[in-house]
């Protein structure tokens, strides 16, 4: 009802707030659109503060929210974020604002598309697809490298100028494909299965330039991802600019922020690698120099040695050595014959004085019967006209046994 009041007789604050309280109360929850500004989550508080913008005209609307309605949106609320608030209007009359209380919160347009993109990427990376530990290096010079892209599009431009521009021999397998469209997740399929099996392809680029979200869909697809991850040739992610991020960048072996960017990592600058080599043999030759100078030295101090500066003082002293040691071998053998001679003359006159052939030089004869040459002791053991031999220092005689 409408209220009724004239100058003489105007309504207090407190009338007139409760009276559009009561009004707005009675309208029913809405769904809003709009975009969310100054988002404000306090710690330990369980209500949200954000501002809903409408951009065309310019107008707001504040949104108050229970903690777990704003954390239950995916991917996470954030100022700039365009979403579809359903709420019921409420008045504060103490305040004297009007407030949505919202209920639901979904993301519009990007934000559910970013939401489903969230999902799969988070799907994907629980199987491993995007695991650092499968990523594989680049070849550093390959044969040939494999280009999938638009027809006659930026990025092509980009890749193959800049390849051949930092190296120019190098080879380019171009695929022209769809790069946004229903057609452009199989074209792009087809082709990477076609440049994987090419046995001299050893890189496989897949570029595209910059666009809207919707235009880079194709690069999230998961059959893309997945073909990607089975492929054997090491693949380079160049879809749009720095800021975009499409599945495949997380699924390839390496990721270029652009076109011109990924010209620079598959092939390597010819300028640069000869400024390399060039120092690498400057490198070479310097360490070579001062092993040479470092053995000519060694090679003077052992010539400086006396064993090498005068090498017959070491032969003179050797050859002393050897003289003394011959001189010394002569006196033991010298002293060996002597006490042998000594050993042996002495072992002589023993022998002589012992010998029985001394006895008989002192007069004495050894008398022996002729028959079987016994030495006889006593003349009873012979008889007359027995043969003897008689042997005296001179010699030996016969003798012939008497009467007596």
């Amino acid at each position: 009802m409408a209220l009724t009041s004239t100058a003489e007789q105007p309504l207090p604050v407190r009338t007139v707030s409760r009276a559009v309280g009561e009004w707005i109360n009675r309208l029913g929850r809405v769904w809003v659109e709009g975009q969310v500004t100054q988002l404000v989550r306090r710690p330990g508080m369980g209500t949200v503060f954000l501002t809903l913008r409408d951009p065309v005209a310019d107008v707001s609307l504040r949104v108050t929210c229970p903690r777990a309605v704003c954390d239950a949106v995916g991917p996470a609320l954030v100022d700039g974020a365009r979403v579809v608030v359903w709420g019921k209007p409420a008045f504060h009359p103490g305040r004297g604002t009007l407030a949505l209380a919202a209920v639901e919160i979904r993301p519009l347009g990007a934000g559910a598309l970013l939401a489903r993109l969230e999902q799969l990427r988070a799907t994907l990376a629980a199987e491993g697809l995007f695991a650092p530990a499968r990523k594989r290096p680049l070849p550093f010079l390959p044969a040939a490298v494999g280009l999938i892209t638009g027809r006659a599009s930026a990025a092509e431009r980009d890749v193959v100028e800049n390849a051949r521009r930092r190296w120019p021999a190098v080879r380019i397998e171009l695929r022209e494909v769809a790069v946004q469209g229903p057609l452009a997740v199989s074209q792009v399929i087809d082709a990477l299965r076609e440049l994987d099996r090419a046995p001299d392809v050893e890189v496989i680029v897949i570029a595209r330039g910059g666009g809207s979200l919707e235009d880079l869909l194709p690069f999230s697809d998961e059959a893309l991802v997945r073909a990607v991850a089975a492929a054997r040739t090491p693949v380079v992610s160049a879809i749009g600019h720095e800021q975009d991020a499409p599945l495949l960048d997380f699924v390839a072996d390496v990721r270029a922020s652009t076109p011109t960017d990924a010209a620079k990592r598959v092939v390597p600058d010819v300028g640069e690698q000869a400024v390399g080599v060039a120092q690498l043999r400057d490198r070479a030759r310097r360490t070579l120099e001062h092993r040479l100078d470092r053995e000519e030295r060694r090679l003077a101090d052992l010539r400086r040695r006396p064993v090498l500066a005068a090498p017959w003082v070491e032969l003179d002293r050797r050859g002393q050595d050897v003289a003394a040691l011959r001189a010394r071998a002569r006196r033991c053998v010298h002293h060996a014959f002597d006490v042998t001679e000594r050993d042996l003359t002495a072992a002589r006159a023993r022998m002589r004085a012992l010998s029985p052939a001394a006895t008989l030089d002192r007069g004495y004869a050894v008398v022996q019967r002729a028959s079987d040459g016994a030495v006889l002791r006593d003349p009873a053991e012979v008889e007359a006209g027995e043969r003897l031999a008689v042997r005296l220092a001179g010699g030996q005689l016969g003798a012939v046994v008497g009467e007596n």
